[in-house]
């Protein structure tokens, strides 16, 4: 399935979701199958949780969104003797 991320006001709707790692007022930690999205802001409450379909709606006031990759990173020195 295709992630994508919509923004509606106070609303933030995250396709794609596998998991929702923890969840507090000021972040939420959600994972996807290839990456880990954290949400910061205030008064951060998850709305609606479906794994099923791989839905999640979060409300608050957000203040930051960071993209983390799942991948594994290969030392450099691997990379170029391999």
């Amino acid at each position: 399935m295709n992630k994508f991320l919509h923004l509606e006001g106070d609303m933030l709707q995250i396709k794609g979701a596998t998991k929702i790692v923890s969840s507090t007022t000021s972040q939420a930690v959600v994972e996807t199958a290839d990456s880990t999205i954290v949400v910061t802001g205030q008064n951060i409450e998850v709305k609606r949780l479906n794994l099923d379909e791989q839905d999640v709606c979060l409300s608050g006031t957000f203040s930051q969104f960071k993209f983390n990759s799942s991948a594994v990173k290969v030392p450099l020195l691997k990379r170029i003797f391999k």
